[in-house]
């Protein structure tokens, strides 16, 4: 799915449900609820998740917590806005 796409999907009250787990937290964020998407994506052990638990911290403003998460991704630090780097993740992210 690109970014396009997750964002027309956006309307519907749940995330479709061909989404993977990182596409869907991502979609969560995207529709407001930070918490649901954290949740989802807190314990997964890989850097997909990493990268997007760095995103989710980042756009909470705590930014020395998403350098950790950045680091554990193997990602330098964004600098990018959270719309970019949110739209870069959707197309980064693999499945």
């Amino acid at each position: 799915m690109n970014a396009i796409e997750l964002k027309a999907s956006l309307t519907a009250n749940q995330p479709p449900s061909s989404l993977s787990v990182y596409h869907q937290a991502l979609w969560w964020e995207a529709k407001g609820n930070w918490d649901k998407a954290h949740t989802l994506i807190q314990d997964l052990p890989d850097r997909n998740a990493a990268w997007i638990h760095a995103y989710l911290h980042r756009v909470e403003g705590d930014q020395w917590n998403a350098d950790y998460w950045y680091r554990k991704a193997s990602k330098p630090s964004c600098k990018l806005s959270l719309e970019q780097e949110w739209e870069e993740l959707v197309m980064g992210i693999n499945n």
